[in-house]
């Protein structure tokens, strides 16, 4: 599914046409519960394009089993977007909620057990925090999980890196990509938040782990009671 998702970043990443950009919260329906729901600051949902490339790139970042519920941007590729320029596609987010529960109840035990299907078999993170070294030593592709973010009764995130194979345009030198999955126990319902960086930096680190903690706080201040 990875490899998937890259090649769809790929072809998107060669030119889109035009559309009218549009940021703002909105609501989402899931049974008989309405959530407000936002992406980061910095970022737009791409919904409102209907573009048939940033749905395949969408559809390839999660299973065929989930609804998606947000795709985002930066909001300098969505400007880019509406020029029909090429994309850089550093960063982008995807929320899903699982369609066996998209018009269900979801108790604490539900959730619990949501959590644990989706997480089984991540694996155990590397004690040294050298990232870099640690993705070296795994195989191209793979995703491997480098740090458990948090953990509580509503929420559990967790940071997973990939080393990507090399391209002509970055002079054959190492390609990291970084990634956290938050699940989020949101007004009784399960929501899957999926965070996606190129890991050029120390400072892609810092980022991806602020705007993971600020948009599971962000949605749930937006649908607190």
């Amino acid at each position: 599914m990875r490899a998937r998702a890259l090649a769809c970043v790929a072809a998107l990443a060669a030119g889109l046409a035009a559309a009218p950009a549009v940021t703002a919260p909105f609501a989402l329906q899931l049974g008989d519960t309405r959530l407000a729901f936002d992406a980061p600051p910095g970022f737009a949902d791409t919904g409102f394009t209907g573009s048939p490339r940033l749905i395949e790139l969408a559809e390839s970042l999660t299973s065929a089993s989930n609804r998606i519920l947000l795709f985002a941007v930066s909001d300098a590729d969505l400007r880019r977007f509406t020029l029909g320029d090429r994309l850089d596609l550093r960063r982008y987010m995807i929320a899903v909620t699982p369609k066996g529960l998209e018009r269900e109840w979801v108790n604490p035990s539900q959730f619990a057990a949501f959590v644990e299907e989706a997480l089984r078999g991540a694996g155990t993170p590397p004690a040294d925090r050298n990232f870099l070294k640690h993705l070296d030593a795994q195989p191209l592709g793979k995703a491997s999980l480098l740090a458990e973010l948090r953990r509580s009764n509503d929420v559990v995130s967790i940071l997973q890196g990939t080393r990507l194979q090399s391209t002509e345009q970055r002079d054959d030198k190492p390609q990291y990509m970084l990634s956290t999955t938050s699940l989020v126990y949101l007004r009784g319902r399960a929501i899957s938040l999926a965070i996606f960086a190129a890991y050029d930096a120390p400072q892609d680190l810092e980022w991806i782990d602020v705007t993971t903690a600020r948009w599971i706080e962000d949605l749930q201040r937006l649908n607190s009671r």
